[in-house]
Parts: structure tokens; sequence; C-alpha cells
């Protein structure tokens, strides 16, 4: 009964977004679907992980962890294939569910905290009324990160406030058309968000798949990371890592699996804070001998460093294949969401920034334990800040493999030039480049986007 509930409340929402198109204006969603009006409504639209559990993929395929073949490239979609080689059309008139998605998961939000204005409190319900609504504020505020993450430059707080962001929907009214504003403000309401769902959400929500006060913390050290804002990155980690610092220790997993990790879901990983999965595509799948590892970065992994094996599988004459999914279990989508790893390099890396070289190779030191063969792991030591920051983001770019970050991490890094990149493909004997501050660090956005809404469309 209760999944026959789920549904009508989907259905019905699916009507009242459609509701906004041209085609279907006049149409009324029918009366016999249900509108979502109690707690417990409300929270089983935002248990739907098909939808709520999803980030944006396509970064993934343009950034720098994979590469392939001109056999590869042939066998990808489209808008892989165009992600993957930064064409200046990459959807060629078809609709993106890296910008369709996350909307969507706004929308569901935005129905939620709507609802709840109507809703009278009592004692009685009020913890799970404070977990429904910080978790609507939380799911809103993923959408809008991962969102600014494709579709909006950047972020360099000397420009934030001129340039486009998102357009910002904080209301269920599909009839609202809000412009893109600018940057700033994209980054405020992202801010806003998790401040006050960090204020209402549980220590344990009880599930992965469901965010809880550490993980409200952790994604709003990934935003001021984004932002260089890096002194609050710090805080931010700090008040995750005092709450929850669980790390696994890697001498515990088989690394001969095929899967290695305990199952993220319900509860399994105890370094998964919230769960999130991309959506699967050809590209990144862990069976493809088309799609290869970085070589370069395979060659990174040091004698004794478990991660080598744990992450990927070699398959010889070159082809190495990735494995190592927080996803873990059964479940091939690769993991997208945010783990207790990346706060320990958030924290480190804001340490080493602000001159306190000692703490960042503390917390370094704290996470290579775990993954090292025990009894292997000879403690790090720095020459100074400068060189423990490059140490940081060295162990960074392999920690965080394929976890969706390092296209942002590319887009931040880049205008530092100590830490910039070229990186480069190789198309049918033709070299295709994406030099630092190109534009095509920027989604373009959809083109059904462009014509229902009327925003301005992203230079590329």
């Amino acid at each position: 009964m209760q999944m026959k509930k789920i549904v009508l409340i989907i259905l019905y929402l699916s009507a009242a977004l459609l509701g906004c198109q041209k085609d279907f204006l006049g149409r009324k969603p029918s009366k016999a679907l249900l509108v979502p009006a109690t707690l417990a409504d409300f929270q089983a639209l935002l248990d739907n992980n098909g939808i709520m559990n999803k980030a944006p993929t396509y970064t993934l395929v343009a950034a720098d962890d994979y590469y392939t073949t001109d056999k590869g490239l042939a066998a990808l979609g489209t808008i892989e294939r165009n992600s993957y080689l930064w064409a200046q059309d990459v959807y060629a008139g078809a609709t993106s569910a890296d910008w369709d998605k996350p909307y969507q998961q706004v929308f569901y939000a935005n129905v939620v905290l709507d609802g709840l204005k109507n809703l009278q409190q009592d004692s009685a319900s009020l913890a799970a009324y404070d977990l429904v609504k910080g978790s609507a504020l939380f799911y809103r505020a993923f959408a809008y990160y991962g969102l600014a993450q494709e579709f909006t430059v950047p972020y360099d707080p000397a420009t934030a406030g001129k340039v486009p962001g998102l357009p910002l929907h904080v209301t269920s009214d599909v009839n609202l058309r809000p412009g893109r504003g600018n940057l700033q403000q994209t980054y405020a309401q992202v801010l806003g968000d998790l401040q006050a769902a960090a204020a209402l959400l549980p220590l344990n929500p009880g599930f992965k798949s469901r965010p809880g006060r550490p993980a409200a913390y952790a994604l709003l050290a990934r935003v001021y990371l984004a932002m260089q804002d890096y002194p609050h990155a710090r805080a931010a980690a700090d008040a995750c890592l005092a709450l929850d610092g669980a790390l696994l220790d890697y001498n515990m997993l088989n690394a001969a699996a095929t899967r290695p990790y305990p199952a993220a879901l319900p509860d399994g990983n105890d370094e998964v804070l919230f769960y999130s999965a991309f959506s699967n595509l050809v590209f990144t799948s862990s069976s493809s001998t088309l799609t290869l590892v970085d070589s370069g970065l395979y060659r990174s992994y040091a004698p004794g460093d478990l991660r080598k094996a744990v992450f990927f599988r070699d398959r010889g004459n070159g082809v190495v294949n990735f494995k190592g999914s927080y996803s873990g279990g059964g479940l091939v989508t690769l993991f997208a969401g945010i783990a207790t790893d990346e706060v320990y390099l958030v924290r480190a890396e804001c340490a080493a920034r602000s001159g306190d070289a000692a703490s960042a190779m503390a917390d370094l030191n704290t996470l290579l334990a775990k993954r090292w063969l025990a009894g292997t792991f000879v403690p790090l030591a720095s020459a100074g800040a400068d060189d423990a920051l490059a140490q940081v983001l060295a162990e960074r770019r392999k920690e965080l493999f394929s976890r969706g970050l390092r296209w942002g991490d590319l887009r931040r890094l880049n205008q530092d030039s100590r830490f910039a990149v070229t990186l480069m493909r190789v198309n049918n004997g033709t070299v295709v480049q994406l030099p630092p501050g190109d534009p095509r660090y920027t989604f373009p956005v959809p083109d059904d986007e462009l014509r229902n809404s009327g925003i301005s469309q992203n230079p590329r």
C-alpha cells in the first residue's frame, strides 16, 4: 500500500511538471492522483532514490580520470562523445539529464518545503518534521551545487557577483521564471540551505540515502572549497569530523574482489555520509575495455598503497578499469555522494593554505595510515606549507578517483598557475586540448531550456 502511495505522489508531481510546458497547458492532473500532504508523504517523496539520490554525470566524462580509444568513442552516445571531446555543441538538440534531473530534485524539495508550511507542528512529530525539512533543504542545495559545477563558470570571488548564476527556484510554483541572477546569489542560496539543514538534521538519519548533520557540514566544506573560502571550508570540515570521522581500514578489504567495498546502502560503509550515484553510462562501465584509467595516475600509487589494487583491475596490455566505487556490494553504479575521506582532505588542504603544515600533514597521515599495507606506512613529512599543500593535492587526486569531484577541482585549481593543467584527447589522430580557463569548462545550457525559459546561453 505504501509503495502504491509513493507511485501516486510521483505521478501527481510528474503531471505538475508537465503542466508548465506549452503542450500541456490547460491539462489538469487526474483527481485520482494523490497530492502529498502529510509528513509521511513528504518523507516518501524524498526517499525516492531514483530521483533524489542522483548526481550530474557528464563532468565525469569531461574530466581526466579516464580516457578512451577511437573505437571507444564510436561506441558512445552523442552527449557522452561530445562531452569527452569538449565539443562546442554538446547536445545536438537533445535534452540533458544533467540539467533536468537536478531541477526535478529541486522541484520535489520545493513541494516538500511548501507543503510543510501548511502543517501544524507538535512535540510528538517534531523530530520527523525537522528531518523532512532539513532533508529537503539539503537535497535542494546538493542539486544546485551539482548544477553550478557544470553550468556556471568556475567560482572566482572577485567576479562572482558579475557573472550569470543558475535559475533559482525556491517555490514549487512552476509558472515562475526566476531568470539566472548572478553566481554569488547561486552560492549564497546553497550555503543558506545547508546552514539551515545542519541545524535541523539528526546525527544519524538511519539510512545512507538520507542526509544527516555530518553530511550537511561535509557538503558545506565542499561548497566553501569550490568558492576558495578556505577558512570557512576548514570550519565546516571540523564540524563534520567532530561528529563523524570514521575511516575504513583498507587492510580489512578483499582487494581481489570484483567489488571490494561493503554495500553503502542501507548503512554498510562507515565512511559514507550521504549516498548518491551517477547514472550508468557506456563511458563509465566497469567492464569496458575501451574506457581506461589514466595510465600516469595508475602508476603513481606506490608499493604498499592498497588503493592501487582496491580501486583498479589491471587486465594486462595497458587495460586498467576502475572497480573501487563506494557504492559497494552488488551495486554497479558509481558513487557520487559524500564520504569522510574527502572531508579529511578538505581540512588538510585548508590547513596547508593557512600555513598550518603540521595540521595538514596530521590529517593526511591519518587518512593514509588506513590506506597502506599494515606495518609499511611511514608518515609523510613536509618542508613547509607549500610542500604540504602539494602533497595533499596529489593525494586528493589519488583518493577521490571517479567521485565526480575532479572536474570541480580542475576548475578551481586552474586559477592557480602552480596547479593548472592542460587536458588533451586524441580523436582519429587529431589532438584536442582544453587549456586552463577555457570557456568549455562550462557546459552549455540545453536548447530546450533556452526555448522554454528565455535565459541566456553560456559562452562556449
